[in-house]
Order: structure tokens, then C-alpha cells, then sequence
């Protein structure tokens, strides 16, 4: 039978969760003969790449395994697009978890939906004991929600996402240059400039977060130091005001409000703090990796005035 679907699962040190998410793609209730998953361990540093090979043969579907020295997230993914067999890429990142029928979703929607060329996967919502993952996990839900329904521009991310081949080998894939993150606001923003649309979706998935605030400030630090080589062109403008505190915390306050009818819980009015303590750690990231750039890029004309 013909592959209809391809798994993409671009890693790097994962080793405390990548087998969750293995095992959530395993579970999955599409016919898995017409599966297949690929795995790009992107130069992991762990045991990332023996716990995927451990685990491979137990899969009930096609599955390849490629090491490869860190080249960053854009020429992983580009591995998957050039070797997938499938008419769609569903890409699944190491900490999260799939709902059983969340590729059976995910296919259906884009079957119906022939002018789609990216479909996104809803948040689920779990209950983990850490303060800052349940705030992570309620945030993203109640901000996919409210993106919704004001219909405003949104970068969908590639985690829990799924592509139309067509569509991001018409656009030739994704950009290799970028070396951090952003690979997948900058391939959203070309799949919609060659008019394809970008939707949500209703297939669910779940994302464990960052547990505690060092590493949370980590992820944002360096989502920050990927923006800086993002256009303006390509960050969508949301991003800009909602980085000025008066107006993030008015914006994460509506925010509140929202998932406090959600789950009926006070900790969700922390969500403001949580909201500017990341963009205080990304706004760190973003002028470090500025700083770096334009240094480096001013040394050799400096050195050639001597």
C-alpha cells in the first residue's frame, strides 16, 4: 500500500521524553501500514539515539533512523521533506503526545480541505503538578482560542502541525540558514504567500512543558536569539506589542479571564507574570544574539581601516 502519511520527528537531546512520544505515534488508530516515521536525532549529546533505536523495532510501522552532526532545526526538517514518501508530514516533537486519533484527524481535515497547506493540532489540557507547566499548558490553549476567534495572524509552529508535501516542496522547504528557531514561522509565512491556507485543526495533542522557571527562562532565551534572524517581514506584528509589558499584561489579564472560565481556578490569574518574565527572558535572547551578529560582522571592517 502507498504511504499516506509521514512522521517527522527532528530531536535533539530528548532523552527524558522522546519515548512518550514514541509511543503516542505507535498508539495511533490510522491503519499503520499506511504510516511511516522518520526520526533526525540532530546531533543529541544523551542517550536520545539508543533510546530510539531501542525502541524502533517495536513500532508497527515503516520507520528510518538518521544521526547526524548539529546542523540545525531547518536541515533536519529538510531531511524529512526530501526522504518522506507520504502526501503529508505531521511533525511531532519529542515532548509531546499525541491523541489516538489525532493523525486520523489531522488526514481527514486535510483531505476535505484541498486549499490547506498547513493544518495545526489543538493544545489538550492536562493537569501536571508543576505551577509553571500547568501555566504553559493553559496559556497556549486559551491563546490558540482567543487567535481563533478574532481571527488574527498567529505562527502556528511545526509541533503537532501537519503539511501538505505539495506545499512545502513547492516552497522548497524549509531555510537551513536559520540555525535556531523560526524555521517554521518563516516556511508558514512563504506556504502562505503561494496561496495556501493555514488552519486550525480539531485533532488534539498534548505538549509537556518546561517544569520550572530556569528552564523555561532556557526555551525562551533561546527563541529570542532565533527571532533575531527572523524578518519583520515574516514575525507576525502581534509579537512586537504584546512584548511591551502595559500592554502584555492587559492582553494575558483577558487572557486569564478566559481560562478562569476554562478550569475555574485563581492560579490562572498569575498568567500575566508568566507572560512577561518570558518575554523579559526572549527580549535577553534577542539582543544577545543581536549584539553577536553585528559585532562579528563589524570586525572585518574595523580590521580593514587599520
Amino acid at each position: 500500500m502507498q504511504t499516506r502519511v509521514t512522521i517527522g520527528v527532528c530531536v535533539r537531546n530528548g532523552e527524558d521524553c522522546i519515548e512518550g512520544a514514541m509511543i503516542s505515534i505507535n498508539d495511533q488508530d490510522f491503519p499503520h501500514e499506511l504510516m511511516e516515521v522518520i526520526f533526525v536525532d540532530d546531533g543529541s549529546k544523551d542517550k536520545t539515539l539508543s533510546i530510539i533505536k531501542g525502541y524502533v523495532p517495536t513500532i508497527k510501522m515503516k520507520a528510518k533512523v538518521i544521526h547526524q552532526d548539529w546542523k540545525g532545526l531547518g536541515v533536519a526538517r529538510n531531511v524529512v521533506v526530501n526522504d518522506a514518501n507520504g502526501q503529508y508530514i505531521i511533525w511531532v516533537d519529542c515532548d509531546m503526545r499525541l491523541s489516538r486519533g489525532f493523525v486520523r484527524k489531522q488526514v481527514e481535515f486535510m483531505d476535505k480541505n484541498q486549499d490547506t497547506g498547513i493544518g495545526k493540532g489543538r493544545y489538550g489540557l492536562y493537569d501536571p503538578t508543576s505551577l509553571v507547566a500547568y501555566l504553559e499548558n493553559i496559556g497556549a490553549i486559551v491563546e490558540f482560542l482567543h487567535y481563533e476567534q478574532e481571527k488574527l495572524s498567529k505562527s502556528l509552529g511545526t509541533g503537532g502541525s501537519i503539511y501538505r508535501v505539495e506545499a512545502i516542496r513547492g516552497i522548497g522547504g524549509f531555510d537551513e540558514n536559520i540555525k535556531g528557531v523560526g524555521e517554521d514561522m518563516d516556511a508558514e509565512h512563504r506556504t502562505g504567500k503561494a496561496g495556501w491556507l493555514l488552519k486550525i485543526t480539531d485533532a488534539e495533542f498534548y505538549e509537556m512543558r518546561r517544569t520550572n522557571w530556569k528552564t523555561l527562562w532556557n526555551e525562551y532565551f533561546w527563541h529570542g536569539c532565533g527571532g533575531q534572524s527572523i524578518s519583520n517581514e515574516v514575525r507576525p506584528r502581534y509579537v512586537l506589542y504584546k512584548t511591551f509589558p502595559p500592554a502584555a499584561f492587559f492582553i494575558e489579564f483577558h487572557h486569564s479571564c478566559t481560562a478562569y472560565k476554562l478550569v475555574h481556578r485563581n492560579v490562572v490569574f498569575l498568567l500575566p507574570f508568566h507572560w512577561i518574565f518570558k518575554r523579559i527572558a526572549w527580549c535577553f535572547g534577542y539582543v544577545t544574539s543581536y549584539v553577536k551578529t553585528n559585532l562579528s560582522s563589524l570586525r572585518p571592517s574595523l580590521g580593514n581601516r587599520k
